[in-house]
């Protein structure tokens, strides 16, 4: 085994990765190995290539090459060495903080990169005219990084795979069916009323939690508070039954859930990350595997409750109504073990891209009074006294989307993306890339680019408004993603969303933290708030209902 082998293969290498995924890692200046002073060397491997050139790369054309040229390859492309790699991400204490690395990397690199870490040898894009010009070029079956976890225990259950981990033909067959009922704006408004639903008994239990707290009015981690309300919401959706998120008692079954989501994304990065040898002698693999089994128990149980109710009906010649999950059921298109597959995977997608959006919106909201009240102003003026929103009335609210939308900017769920040229070798400038290249759309970055957005670190919604939008790349902010491969629950988390919001904003006064405390963003596969936020919630003097 050579010295790198050993590294990334010591144990002591394996229990640094371990604290910092933790949060017990120390700081670098306090590591027993290659001080910063050492270390400065690793910080100029690869030629440099310029920032401006990103415009100029993007601007040569992409697309299929008939035969290999004399062009660049990836290997003539500057980028950190695997040590390098293992110093910022290991060392440095950025494994939660990858996304942070972008800026980094383009600056001693350029706007497109390359990374070799483990198996992974990748094409880093960090300019917003490269990546549309990549996105653009994608064809019908586009291919996220390989998932090759996740379909490992779909191998070992016989189980089918869903929307993010099938391929190809089939994914294209899965997809077309999913998004039935779930995609288009006017298919997202007919779960107006469940929505509204989740939303009241959320109002509910953020008013039990402040009366928990000696002042009265401080929500402790309003994002775990959210990420129950995303939970309950979705579900209901997708299963067309209540599970119980917001009881102040969560049923035995739904907190085993609930936990073994968190479980299984915690311990994907560790399987991820470590070599298979440990899968047996370290616990993560199992624990990984358990919280995938308890997920699809819990799944399965609530679909196959939902097929013998709608056989019942079926025998009974009675009509079969139902929302999401009745339609796929009752479509035939869909095999049993296909429906398990994807709901499981459609649950997941559900539950981040709300919750943690709210937290961060309410975060800053709180933090710019103006914009609150602002926001406040505009609620009221469409849904004055005790009327409650629906989802006509967002669209009169120019002020709440594009609060949405610029904490989406701030805060993509998925800082970065990929994607797999699987269909044809493409070229960007004078660089050719062969089938089965890795790219990686540093979306986070992308959208924090001063060149792409004025004031990039700040939080200004207004910025979304037509008359003060300033023309940039429309690339700049896709937090959904682009064509075929965007998310399929995009108009139903803008609807939780928006629903949300406004009716939080429209019966309190939401204040910081007494304390003051500073968040950060951490990315543990989607991004997250690196502690709990805490904020005051003041009732509205008068209180209207919400």
């Amino acid at each position: 085994m050579t010295g790198l082998s050993s590294l990334m293969h010591s144990p002591r290498l394996i229990r640094n990765i371990q604290a910092q995924l933790t949060g017990t890692m120390p700081s670098a200046s306090k590591l027993g190995f290659l001080p910063l002073g050492r270390c400065r060397w690793l910080l100029h491997t690869g030629r440099g290539v310029s920032v401006s050139q990103g415009r100029a790369v993007a601007g040569a054309a992409v697309g299929a090459v008939g035969e290999e040229k004399k062009m660049k390859t990836f290997e003539d492309l500057p980028g950190p060495s695997l040590l390098t790699n293992i110093y910022w991400v290991f060392l440095r204490g950025y494994i939660l903080y990858t996304h942070e690395l972008q800026a980094i990397y383009k600056k001693n690199y350029g706007p497109m990169w390359k990374s070799t870490l483990g198996r992974y040898k990748t094409v880093n894009i960090a300019d917003v005219d490269i990546l549309e010009t990549v996105l653009r070029q994608e064809g019908k079956y586009p291919v996220r990084i390989d998932m090759e976890v996740w379909k490992e225990h779909r191998r070992q259950r016989d189980l089918s795979l869903g929307p993010f981990t099938e391929e190809g033909h089939k994914w294209h067959t899965l997809r077309s069916v999913l998004n039935k009922r779930m995609l288009k704006p006017a298919e997202a408004m007919l779960y107006t009323g469940v929505v509204n639903e989740v939303v009241t008994d959320f109002l509910v239990r953020l008013e039990e939690m402040r009366s928990e707290t000696p002042s009265g009015d401080m929500v402790n981690d309003i994002p775990n508070a959210l990420y129950r309300f995303a939970f309950e919401g979705i579900s209901y959706i997708l299963f067309e039954t209540r599970i119980g998120c917001l009881e102040k008692q969560i049923p035995v079954e739904t907190q085993r859930f609930i936990d073994s989501i968190g479980a299984m994304l915690k311990n994907y990065i560790f399987v991820t990350i470590l070599p298979p040898w440990t899968n047996n002698l370290l616990p993560y693999y199992k624990r990984y595997m358990d919280s995938w089994d308890n997920i699809f128990a819990f799944g399965n149980k609530l679909i196959n409750e939902k097929m013998k109710k709608i056989e019942a009906r079926l025998e009974r010649d009675e009509e079969v109504q139902g929302e999401y999950l009745t339609y796929l059921i009752s479509s035939g298109k869909l095999t049993d073990k296909e429906i398990y597959g994807s709901v499981a995977e459609l649950l997941l997608a559900g539950v981040d891209t709300t919750s943690n959006t709210l937290s961060w919106a309410l975060y800053h909201l709180a933090r710019e009074p103006e914009i609150q009240n602002a926001l406040y102003q505009e609620v009221i003026g469409v849904v004055p006294g005790q009327n409650i929103p629906t989802s006509e009335d967002i669209s009169s609210m120019p002020l709440l989307r594009a609060v949405i939308k610029e904490t989406l900017r701030l805060y993509p769920v998925v800082p970065t993306n990929s994607r797999v040229a699987v269909e044809k070798a493409i070229t960007i400038g004078d660089y050719y890339f062969p089938k089965d290249t890795l790219i990686a759309l540093h979306h986070y970055h992308i959208s924090r680019d001063e060149k792409n957005f004025p004031e990039s670190d700040k939080f200004i919604p207004q910025r979304w408004f037509r008359e003060s939008r300033v023309k940039n790349n429309p690339f700049s902010s896709i937090p959904f993603g682009y064509g075929v491969r965007a998310c399929v629950g995009r108009r139903i988390a803008e609807l939780e969303m928006h629903m949300c919001l406004s009716r939080i904003i429209k019966k309190y006064e939401v204040r910081p933290d007494p304390s003051g405390a500073e968040i950060k963003s951490m990315a543990r596969i989607v991004l997250t708030p690196h502690k709990p936020i805490n904020l005051q919630f003041l009732p509205r003097t008068p209180s209207p209902s919400a």
